[in-house]
């Protein structure tokens, strides 16, 4: 016979979760940085002329590779997220 005092039954394996709103860390490495866009100029048939975008400008536009796609939130592109960068030296 087995007696075990204090123990909790085992876990059921958790199903994916949706992100929480504090996000997690996604590591990085940083492979462009240029100017602000200062024009209306673009690829033929895709100028900015209609649009009220500026680039601000003090700012700087980064080029970002993230190395394992799993880590971002699937509905990236829909524009709902903000991003916080932290930048470490190596």
């Amino acid at each position: 016979m087995e007696i075990i005092i204090g123990s909790i039954p085992p876990l059921a394996p958790q199903s994916r979760k949706p992100q929480e709103k504090n996000g997690q860390l996604v590591e990085g490495q940083l492979l462009h940085v240029r100017q602000p866009r200062k024009g209306i100029a673009g690829p033929s048939g895709m100028e900015r002329r209609g649009k009220n975008v500026k680039d601000p400008l003090k700012g700087r536009v980064l080029t970002v590779l993230v190395a394992d796609a799993n880590s971002l939130p699937p509905d990236l592109d829909s524009g709902k997220y903000a991003v916080q960068l932290r930048f470490v030296r190596k």
